[in-house]
């Protein structure tokens, strides 16, 4: 089987879940420029949690984690089957504590993006947990410890934003502020320049980190793509763009 590529995607409004526009046709075509995969582990930010959790159930269940938005997205059912095989083998390759954890599920982070990507739901989809008290540095470890999974047919998938800050959201806005250009550009040259370190370490890029970055639930999940990205992956870029002010849609997929 030949090595399954890595994947982040800035997933936005929950609203692409059921949208049809740049974005969600963007993702469509990335799933059809790549290999299918055996199974996919997605990295989430919404399932934020204090440690590393690994869901292992053969079938996940739906989190509706998002407030005031039309009825119709909380009636999406995503029916992919879980992979408690992968689920058990990740938690051997992780070397800090984790622990099987199936109080969580499906939530948007995760459904919104492969419900455009692969809306047949016939591949097993597990999530690992972002752990809210671990800095980038084992963020990124892990990354590099779930490397072998691709060997072995599995999408490593982070879905986040790159710049996530909901207080200073503009909804009349279609593009972004200064800021959050310039921590998305920030970022985007030290991936091209495979100076991982930058990204690893976003808070030394000052200000514009500050206001991109407020909590690092949305970033994070960009770790564990660089961390499992080799140096003979090519990258790709797409959805370079901020929007709403302070959003980065911003995507990479390292194949």
């Amino acid at each position: 089987m030949s090595k399954m590529p890595v994947l982040f995607v800035g997933h936005g409004s929950p609203m692409n879940t059921i949208e049809d526009n740049e974005y969600t046709r963007t993702w469509k075509e990335i799933a059809k420029t790549i290999p299918k995969p055996k199974a996919i582990l997605a990295v989430s930010a919404h399932w934020y949690t204090k440690g590393t959790r690994i869901m292992n159930e053969a079938t996940p269940k739906m989190i509706y984690d998002m407030y005031g938005f039309p009825e119709a997205l909380y009636k999406v059912v995503y029916h992919a089957p879980g992979s408690p095989e992968f689920a058990g083998k990740s938690k051997e390759l992780i070397s800090k504590d984790t622990v099987f954890d199936n109080s969580w599920g499906f939530d948007h982070g995760t459904y919104s993006v492969l419900c455009q990507m692969y809306p047949s739901q016939d591949i097993p989809v597990f999530q690992i947990s972002v752990d809210g008290l671990s800095p980038g540095e084992t963020h990124f470890e892990i990354g590099t410890q779930l490397r072998s999974l691709r060997e072995q047919g599995v999408l490593i998938f982070g879905s986040g934003n790159i710049v996530h800050n909901l207080r200073s959201v503009d909804f009349n806005n279609a593009k972004g502020f200064d800021w959050a250009y310039d921590f998305d550009d920030k970022i985007k040259n030290s991936i091209l320049d495979r100076d991982f370190s930058t990204a690893v370490h976003y808070e030394s890029i000052g200000d514009s980190a500050r206001h991109a970055v407020p909590t690092p639930d949305h970033y994070f999940p960009l770790l564990y793509v660089l961390g499992a990205s080799d140096e003979s992956d090519k990258v790709s870029i797409y959805n370079n763009s901020c929007t709403m002010g302070s959003l980065s849609m911003t995507s990479y997929l390292f194949e």
